[in-house]
């Protein structure tokens, strides 16, 4: 979680803030720099500083001797005080099996990576971050039948495990001894192992799909990841040395999941910065942060993600949501219980999101995530049925791309770009009164084809469009085009449009990321719909009948700049050339 600048660090939920740095930096190992903290957490200068400031006045981190500036878990090495700190003590609790310690996650991962790179299927952090979660999904799965077997014998009440004794992980990855360690003598490894999980494991799991009773169950889940991915570790080697680190991990707690789960997410954020498609599947946190408070999502709602990527809006939602929403109340057993299992859906058609997300999700502690592996534009609009429908939809549809014409007929205003035909499944999948908030292309609200212009009315007429947020370019790192959010409301149709420019005051960059605080005036201005100079608001009467343009064009920005024609700008041109030959012959008579 990254710190919300809005609130002090003296306000009554600073304490969940203070948890996040701590878990940050014992996700980080203990210590670690200031500059590599802060990016991590994604925190402006400011907001680090004071939450650092009163964790060293509290006692819980002492001030590093690292070039730079860095901070140390009380009682580590560099520290002081009486004694290891708790998040100092929980980080030493992450070991390898072979009894190696100062495993944390991010040596874990770093060993990991270091693995990948000499196996010639795996060029790139997309593969590296595949491989892993298919393995770390396979660790979850053996805590998840310890603890549903552990839940049966305490109700009396037999139980039947999930896969077979053979292809658990205790039996093929990590067998121990009666000291607890692994049995080198039971556990396969070169050629051994490779072969036993391309040709006997992976296959068995893939059959689980056809087995499975219905789309929810875990049982489908491991169906569908094994099935859409294969081992790219050609090496047994590599392979048993990977498995002996991720064994050496525990993320049964959810202290322990949060520490992993930051990890993992700064994994998938190192993924989209990577190039090719890895972009598609990482929105920066900050907005999607923001994005979620404006539309405030509440228990009992359902809140849908049609292009999930790799879950960041539904992660994010249901930590929004498990804190008790803008309100903070504390959240009943039951109401636990429908975040679980009633709340998030999601849809993906990439085999490799679809599981980056089924694993973000399980380590932000959603045991069974609802991710449906479905290319969601080749549902027929017509066939929509109002329980089909939901009260929250969150999204950042790619853009950009194209879908086949036989795809097209499935919407009313047919275009061969992605996003416009995703902008007619949100208002669709909309129940009347429902929310949302939607990333777009900002070229949609002045485009002026025939497919931007229909949709732009439609948009209008069937939903109230109450918030237009504008960002600068460099939001989205990687990707040349700049975006706008969309707020709407189905239902009503628009009166009135409120605009916000974002405007940081820098240029953004990989060094320079959105965070929390760039977006701090834009959700205290929104609640009103107040005015100033980066916000306006504009009449639906007042926008053309004909084309709906819904340019930003800020008119508290200064005088508009006029840009004269080509044949103005060369008619000067030729006038001062003549002035000029002039003046050279004056000078030239003088002479």
């Amino acid at each position: 979680m990254t710190y919300s600048t809005e609130t002090p660090i003296g306000a009554t939920d600073a304490e969940g803030q203070f948890d996040d740095f701590l878990g940050a930096l014992t996700a980080l190992g203990g210590s670690a720099g200031n500059g590599n903290l802060r990016e991590v957490l994604e925190w402006d200068q400011e907001s680090y500083e004071a939450c650092r400031d009163e964790l060293i006045n509290r006692g819980l981190i002492v001030p590093g001797r690292g070039r730079g500036g860095s901070v140390v878990l009380a009682g580590e090495d560099e520290g002081g005080g009486d004694g290891p700190s708790e998040p100092a003590k929980r980080s030493r609790t992450t070991r390898a099996s072979n009894g190696k310690s100062g495993s944390s996650f991010e040596q874990a991962f770093r060993v990991i990576d270091d693995c990948l790179r000499k196996e010639s299927g795996c060029g790139t952090e997309l593969d590296y971050t595949e491989q892993t979660s298919w393995l770390l999904f396979l660790k979850y799965l053996d805590g998840l039948e310890e603890d549903r077997a552990a839940m049966a014998l305490l109700e009396g009440r037999s139980h039947q495990p999930i896969l077979e004794d053979q292809y658990r992980w205790n039996s093929w990855a990590a067998p121990k001894d009666t000291s607890g360690q692994l049995d080198h003598n039971a556990a396969d490894t070169g050629d051994d192992l490779r072969d036993f999980v391309t040709l006997r494991l992976f296959p068995y799991l893939e059959q689980f799909k056809q087995r499975a009773i219905g789309p929810d169950t875990i049982e489908y889940k491991i169906g569908e990841i094994f099935g859409e991915i294969r081992n790219k570790i050609s090496s047994g080697y590599n392979l048993r040395e990977i498995i002996d680190v991720i064994d050496g991990l525990r993320f049964r707690s959810q202290a322990e999941k949060h520490e992993l789960s930051m990890l993992y997410e700064e994994k998938i954020k190192r993924m989209g910065n990577a190039g090719r498609n890895g972009g598609e599947y990482y929105t920066p946190r900050p907005l999607i942060r923001s994005i979620i408070k404006v539309v405030n999502p509440q228990i009992g709602e359902t809140v849908y993600d049609p292009a999930v990527g790799s879950a960041g809006f539904l992660c994010e939602a249901f930590e929004y949501m498990s804190k008790g929403g803008a309100t903070g109340r504390e959240l009943t057993t039951e109401d636990l219980n429908t975040l679980q299992a009633k709340t998030f859906t999601g849809k993906e058609k990439k085999s490799l999101a679809y599981v980056i997300a089924i694993m973000n999700m399980i380590l932000h502690g959603i045991e069974a995530p609802k991710i449906i592996r479905s290319n969601t534009l080749t549902e027929n609009l017509s066939d929509v049925q109002e329980r089909d429908r939901y009260d929250v939809i969150l999204a950042n549809p790619p853009f950009g791309g194209s879908e086949r014409s036989e795809v097209q007929q499935n919407f009313p205003i047919r275009s061969g770009e992605t996003a416009y035909l995703f902008l007619q499944h949100f208002i669709r999948m909309l129940r009347a009164g429902g929310r949302a908030g939607v990333v777009i292309k900002n070229t949609f609200l002045s485009n002026s084809d025939n497919a931007s212009v229909a949709l732009r009315q439609k948009l209008l007429r069937e939903c109230n469009l109450h918030t237009v947020l504008d960002c600068p370019g460099g939001t989205f790192q990687g990707a040349g085009v700049k975006t706008v959010v969309l707020f709407f409301e189905k239902g009503t149709p628009t009166q009135k449009v409120w605009f916000y420019q974002l405007d940081p005051g820098r240029n953004m960059g990989k060094t320079n990321p959105l965070n929390d605080r760039d977006l701090s005036e834009f959700i205290e201005l929104q609640q009103n719909f107040a005015d100033s100079p980066k916000s306006w608001s504009v009449d639906v009467a007042a926008i053309d009948p004909q084309t709906f343009d819904l340019s930003v064009k800020n008119p508290n920005g200064g005088e508009e700049i006029v840009h004269r024609s080509p044949q103005e700008i060369m008619e000067e041109i030729t006038a001062l050339d003549a002035e000029s030959a002039q003046v050279l012959g004056n000078i030239k008579a003088l002479l």
